[in-house]
């Protein structure tokens, strides 16, 4: 009996890109000596991709179609979608084609080399220069503060074999970190470096904030450093402004008469410290946040229709 695999790409107003999409990973999929399903979780689309998947449903039984009842987001509908796959492995590749489906094959290729994980990199990319290099900073600073390492530069696309998958059902987490999920769990992990090209056709639904939430998840899903970075820094500022202080008094006693403190120092002071707190404060709520989205045990999802199942 031939192994089954399951694509599975995520899609949020990708009317342009839909077609090309699929047909692509049909190409691809006929030319391997695999069954396969391919898996289109649609994040409630305000244009005609859910029309456009319907219409080649129809057509193309491997294509199964998940509707989100509302947007809630890529992390959780992508973590979802791979958690409904059926096949031996899940490919998980996004919509946008910068990302191309003929990457499927090397993917597949590591996976028969032994694989469990098969994660594609893009150590080069058109995008922004400035964008890449904010990117490559933070995977560098996330991997070092991390109890795992991550792999760097890593888009998100890959393979995951299904030892793998049991192991994310398993979990329960309801708003995870994808990249740091499936490091954490051990397996060794193959790479598939290639040039990221620029987004040719739609808008990209990655907003700054959106790209933000996805930071702070990875700092606060896998580390603790932050936290205990915030304890050290106190105790070294609380020590700092005793022997400050203390040296103030001294002065004061000594040179009484003469020794004037001025508001210059208390205000540099009160803004310093206070910078200090907001931002630990922010970043402690950070933490607290995810908890929070945690002990609510909400559903990934709510699906509003299934095709072709």
């Amino acid at each position: 009996m031939s192994k089954r695999i399951s694509i599975v790409t995520p899609l949020y107003n990708e009317q342009e890109n839909v077609a090309e999409l699929c047909e692509r990973i049909a190409v691809v999929m006929r030319g391997l000596p695999y069954d396969y399903e391919h898996l289109c979780i649609d994040n409630c689309s305000t244009d005609d991709t859910v029309a456009m998947l319907r219409d080649i449903a129809a057509v193309d039984p491997h294509v199964k179609v998940i509707v989100n009842a509302r947007n809630f987001g890529y992390v959780r509908s992508s973590f979802h979608a791979l958690l409904q796959a059926s096949g031996d492995a899940a490919v998980l590749i996004a919509s946008d084609l910068q990302d191309p489906p003929e990457i499927i094959r090397e993917f597949v290729e590591k996976w028969e080399a032994g694989f469990k994980t098969v994660m594609a990199v893009k150590p080069v990319s058109e995008e922004s220069f400035l964008m890449f290099r904010i990117r490559r900073l933070y995977y560098r600073i996330v991997s070092s503060i991390s109890d795992v390492p991550l792999v760097q530069n890593a888009t998100g696309s890959g393979l995951f074999d299904r030892a793998v998958l049991d192991v994310l059902r398993s979990l329960n987490d309801p708003y995870p970190y994808f990249r740091g999920l499936v490091c954490e769990i051990g397996f060794p992990i193959a790479t598939v470096a290639f040039k990221q090209p620029r987004r040719l056709r739609g808008v990209t639904s990655q907003s700054f904030y959106s790209l933000y939430d996805m930071a702070m998840l990875g700092i606060t899903k896998h580390s603790k450093v932050p936290l205990r970075l915030m304890a050290m820094t106190g105790f070294v500022t609380a020590m700092f402004s005793l022997m400050v202080a203390f040296g103030y008094l001294v002065a004061k006693l000594l040179f009484w008469n003469s020794f004037v403190l001025g508001t210059a120092p208390i205000l540099i002071g009160m803004f310093f410290f206070g910078a200090i707190q907001m931002m630990f404060l922010g970043l402690l709520g950070e933490y607290i946040g995810a908890i929070h989205t945690h002990v609510r045990k909400l559903p990934l999802v709510v699906e509003a229709e299934r095709i072709n199942f």
